[in-house]
């Protein structure tokens, strides 16, 4: 009778609790009961008091777009606080090389309490944040990556009364012994299930550690590539999340990397987020799904369950600074191996839907009025619910060799350019540039003419964002040492031919995927 009394007492606490906190993996959430946006400091030296946490981790993005730690021992509450309240200086000219010099390189970096999580590897109970980057005089450091995506959103919704929010789709390849038992496919692994797919339950298991983490995950699966190579497999996978605020969705990404790193390294397996590992086999993306949000609702829809007038502007600035935007979504050489015809990758700027051969896509959005679940399952009512939320228009051409947040803020800018455009030159530009076939098929040969195509290498990247830089800079979004230091790095690839000789030599190709097989 007691025990009955007990899951009465918990189920009426879940029902009260909202919906969203309910049931989340992220201990910190489960523990304060409260959505992350909301923590406080007082709410951190809570948590750390009551689950006895022993350290503190700083973890932050650098210029080469890897997650750095900083390690504090608890030595008390009182010091807790300090750490939580002033945070600790570092070497920015280690940090960021490329916008710091050595003779005036502290920075401060400050946690951002929103970010909180439990360590899901460390044996001591650890608390880490995210952080953010402060100069000498307190001020947000102006090449941080965190720090020019917030400048990013603000200047969007300034400008258009509207919130961009954004998910990521995260592709990647396993590496493990071969297995004469059950082969797969080759090239077959789309959704592949055990034991044709052999790496299935390591993803299960990187999907529930990132969700420890905070993120917000939709859905894991196996993709397309697979091959084997010197007697290695080699098995692609993807993760997928949830739409979020720009940041967010920036700071997930970030993490899940480092997730899926550090349990490959804890079973003795080998991870790559490189663009292209091998030539004919497929490579890996980082496709981004954005939408248009107003008053919490999203207007990436229109009222006749079309794609609304407001996203095919932002669109049509996309279609514009597609081919800048490869500066901050496809950093090295072999990213350009992967921007291939006939690979589900992109190379010409058009935009379509449902189309994998567009640099844009509109992916199916729930938009046709049905209730397939009671079609599916009779004993289900039919009714009408709004999947309106559902709605995205995806980016195809990043990679992981991106610098995350430089890209959602590229993307930002872009589609904020669209909407500031005359409606009538942004509705006819999108329009200009849709397109409803395979546009690699040789009958579309001349509409394939009539389109622009995406840079061929990063020295080609460079190009077109030095010609656009201004649109970047303006409303002091990418400070103009930031756009300086990324065509530095781009044009010391020097790659403008490294494409065709690579071609036609296989221990070139070999050396580049090596140099770049844990970019990012």
């Amino acid at each position: 009778m007691s025990n009955r009394k007990g899951i009465g007492i918990f189920a009426y606490q879940f029902i009260t609790m909202d919906k969203k906190i309910a049931l989340n993996p992220n201990e910190v959430v489960a523990f304060l009961e409260k959505a992350p946006r909301e923590f406080t400091r007082e709410d951190m030296l809570s948590f750390i008091e009551e689950k006895g946490i022993r350290m503190i981790d700083f973890m932050y993005p650098a210029e080469d777009g890897r997650v750095k730690t900083l390690n504090f021992t608890v030595n008390n509450l009182e010091y807790a606080e300090t750490i939580l309240t002033e945070g600790e200086r570092v070497d920015g000219s280690s940090l960021f090389p490329s916008f710091i010099e050595a003779g005036n390189s502290d920075l401060y970096v400050i946690p951002r309490y929103r970010t909180a999580f439990v360590d899901p590897f460390n044996e001591i109970p650890t608390l880490c944040f995210l952080c953010g980057f402060f100069n000498k005089d307190g001020e947000p450091f102006d090449c941080a990556p965190h720090a020019t995506l917030m400048r990013a959103e603000k200047a969007f919704e300034a400008s258009t009364g509207m919130q961009f929010e954004a998910m990521g789709e995260l592709e990647y390849y396993v590496i493990c012994e071969e297995d004469a038992l059950f082969p797969a496919t080759d090239q077959k692994g789309y959704h592949e299930s055990e034991p044709f797919a052999k790496l299935n339950d390591f993803r299960r298991e990187c999907m529930d550690h990132v969700a420890k983490t905070g993120g917000q995950i939709k859905y894991g699966h196996s993709e397309v590539g697979n091959f084997t190579l010197d007697g290695k497999v080699y098995e692609q996978n993807e993760i997928e999340f949830l739409p979020c605020p720009l940041d967010t969705a920036a700071d997930q990404l970030l993490l899940a990397k480092w997730v899926i790193r550090n349990l490959a390294y804890r079973y003795g397996l080998d991870v790559s987020f490189a663009p292209k590992i091998t030539t004919g086999k497929a490579g890996s993306g980082m496709h981004i799904h954005m939408r248009l949000m107003k008053d919490g609702r999203n207007v990436t829809l229109g009222a006749d369950n079309k794609l609304s007038e407001e996203a095919r502007r932002a669109i049509a600035g996309l279609m514009t600074y597609a081919p800048s935007i490869t500066a901050f979504g496809n950093k090295n050489p072999t990213s350009y191996f992967r921007l291939v015809p006939h690979q589900e990758a992109p190379t010409n700027v058009c935009w379509g839907d449902c189309n994998r051969s567009a640099l844009v896509r509109v992916p199916l959005g729930w938009s046709a009025g049905v209730d397939m679940c009671s079609k599916a399952n009779p004993l289900e009512k039919a009714a009408a619910r709004d999947t309106t939320a559902k709605q995205t228009f995806e980016m195809r051409s990043p990679d992981c060799s991106a610098d995350i947040y430089q890209l959602m803020a590229g993307l930002c800018v872009a589609a904020r350019k669209g909407l500031e455009m005359p409606v009538e030159q942004a509705l006819k530009l999108a329009q200009d540039t849709y397109v409803d076939m395979d546009i690699h098929k040789s009958e579309n040969a001349d509409r394939l003419k009539t389109l622009k195509q995406l840079p061929t290498c990063c020295m080609e990247s460079a190009a077109c964002l030095e010609q656009e830089r201004s649109v970047y800079e303006e409303k002091d979004v990418f400070r103009p040492r930031m756009i300086d230091g990324i065509l530095k790095a781009l044009r010391s690839h020097n790659d403008e031919k490294l494409h065709q000789e690579a071609r036609n030599d296989t221990k070139l190709m070999r050396r580049l995927v090596t140099q770049y097989f844990y970019c990012g």
